[in-house]
């Protein structure tokens, strides 16, 4: 059964551990739009809020809505920093 408004998306990370132990981990990833397939590759977190915005702002959602995703992507992501 089809659900209009429903869109889903699938994120891959991929952690890449530098060969020193002093070195950053780096990731690289992408998301995918299920419906439709549509991927894209991510090269940071922000990467995230402006592939799935589209879609919001095709329902209606007003783009102030981009603010807050991004804030919350943000927020996540200055959590994994302290991990």
């Amino acid at each position: 059964m089809s659900e209009p408004n429903v869109h889903s998306f699938i994120i891959k990370l991929r952690l890449e551990k530098a060969l020193r132990e002093a070195g950053p981990t780096t990731w690289h990833g992408y998301i995918t739009h299920v419906p439709s397939g549509r991927r894209s590759y991510l090269k940071d977190l922000d990467g995230i809020a402006a592939f799935i915005t589209p879609y919001l702002e095709a329902e209606g959602v007003k783009t102030g809505l981009r603010r807050r995703v991004w804030r919350r992507v943000k927020s996540l992501k200055s959590k994994t920093k302290t991990k």
